[in-house]
């Protein structure tokens, strides 16, 4: 009876342990969260930010002409489905999260990977979430400021508060940020349709004098495209965020391109319609001397409920800024991981099971960016940035075509796609070189090239004294954050 007991005892132990196991397994590691429809409105959610109630303005300053800056929103928008679906391929074959960084580490290898980490977590990811946040805090201040500016001091503040807020949202919980995605995709879409319907009505009505003749007075330039291009594509930014957030997603194989062939498509029509609409009230001039399109379009359209605008464009801008923070984490987990960046960014939530070190050190960083201010030179970084790495990441789809012939591929595109795209992101990147240098661009390359000074001692050689540093600070923010190793 004894040994029956104590046997029957240590059987309980072993199960009892096997179980607490199984539970931090199944714990310490993000989960697959993410659906086709959550999927769908994070693609649609990140895109349609401030984009289109900025960009009309300098896509139609370098073409001239309501024709060709049509033409170029269409064109972006192919641009975004052609990229997106090589990024399927890519997302398919390779199934880790953290979007450019793993394709490029198993295509070229650690230094490029290297290279975009450094690049995206210091500058692109978090220079972006500050664009957006600034946008948003202008278009939620403008009702409290009629016929003026708002004050910087102001914008900045909201712009603070706004990083603080999607920052403590998406530290809390996968599918509360899911959620919030979801609300506020909800959201902007309405006051996309509030645009598109009036436009309809008003074409209906007859007001289509900008569309005669349309092409009158357009100016073509190789240089002048590209920068149209440039301005259009930050409106479309975003058709990759799904890649970022690969291992979280239920059926990735199915759920990514769906996702990718819903999503991309519905935002170029929204963004065709939305244009067009506003041409119905505004003459090109009119347009160009405005201050905020989407506002004007409905101080003329929607007055006395012309409040309505700016509101749902914070709105917008809020979600996209969610979508961006959501998928941008993941970058730096995945970075973190690979131990090309410090080890304690890769650390998961043991309560919340959300990548916590990764998140907070993007929404400090997206901080230190609202501090100039300065929307026009963040754009600029930005958009040569993160050209280049769209071209450098699809090239290693068509290098991988013939040195990884045997890997998986769930999705298989063309080849004439990935390199369409490769030419086109090089034309993207020297076109407004060539037409108006700059020397932001060479900046931006001393910068990301910097990165190899810590790569080799740091990575490559992992010199102990770093080590010493290091460990020490890990073990705090693991005592802090109550975050521990994925497994």
């Amino acid at each position: 009876m004894g040994e029956d007991s104590l046997r029957k005892r240590n059987v309980g132990k072993n199960e009892d342990s096997q179980s607490i196991q199984s539970k931090e397994s199944t714990a310490m590691q993000l989960k697959k969260q993410v659906g086709l429809l959550s999927g769908i409105s994070l693609i649609v959610g990140t895109i349609i930010g401030s984009g289109i109630f900025i960009s009309p303005k300098s896509v139609l300053r370098y073409t001239g002409a309501v024709g060709p800056c049509l033409i170029i929103w269409a064109v972006c928008g192919v641009i975004g489905i052609l990229g997106a679906l090589c990024f399927a391929e890519l997302g398919t074959m390779i199934t880790k999260s953290g979007g450019e960084y793993p394709y490029l580490m198993e295509a070229f290898g650690p230094i490029p990977a290297f290279l975009f980490s450094w690049a995206s977590v210091i500058v692109i990811k978090p220079s972006s979430f500050a664009i957006i946040c600034l946008s948003f805090a202008e278009y939620a201040s403008a009702p409290f400021y009629p016929g003026c500016e708002p004050p910087p001091v102001v914008i900045k503040c909201l712009a603070a508060a706004a990083i603080m807020t999607i920052t403590v949202v998406n530290c809390m919980s996968v599918k509360l940020a899911s959620y919030v995605q979801n609300f506020f995709t909800v959201a902007k879409m309405i006051i996309i349709i509030i645009i598109i319907v009036s436009g309809i009505v008003l074409l209906i009505q007859g007001n289509t004098e900008n569309f005669t003749n349309s092409f009158e007075g357009s100016k073509i330039t190789a240089g002048g495209i590209g920068l149209a291009l440039y301005n259009g594509l930050w409106a479309y930014d975003g058709w990759n965020q799904l890649n970022y957030i690969t291992e979280e997603l239920k059926n990735p194989y199915r759920n990514l391109p769906l996702s990718i062939i819903l999503g991309i498509p519905l935002v170029m029509v929204c963004y065709l319609l939305v244009n067009i609409a506003y041409y119905t009230v505004m003459t090109p001039t009119e347009l160009l001397q405005s201050p905020a399109v989407a506002v004007t379009f409905g101080d003329r359209v929607l007055y006395p409920a012309s409040w309505l605008v700016p509101l749902f464009v914070a709105f917008s801008t809020i979600g996209s800024a969610n979508g961006s923070c959501f998928t941008a984490g993941r970058l730096t987990y995945v970075a973190g991981r690979e131990g090309h960046m410090l080890k304690f960014l890769s650390y998961i939530s043991v309560k919340r099971l959300t990548p916590l070190p990764a998140v907070v050190s993007y929404g400090i960083i997206g901080m230190c960016y609202i501090i100039p201010a300065d929307i026009d030179t963040l754009i600029n970084y930005f958009s040569f940035a993160v050209w280049l790495f769209y071209g450098l990441t699809i090239a290693g789809l068509v290098v991988m075509r013939f040195t990884k012939k045997d890997m998986k591929r769930p999705i298989k595109v063309p080849i004439v796609i990935p390199i369409l795209m490769v030419l086109v992101s090089v034309y993207l990147v020297l076109a407004p070189i060539i037409d108006e240098p700059d020397w932001a661009y060479l900046y931006c390359v001393i910068f990301i090239l910097s990165g190899l000074i810590l790569y080799f001692p740091f990575v490559h050689y992992k010199v102990k004294w770093a080590q010493k540093i290091t460990k020490p600070i890990t073990m705090y923010v693991q005592m802090i954050m109550e975050v521990v190793p994925p497994e």
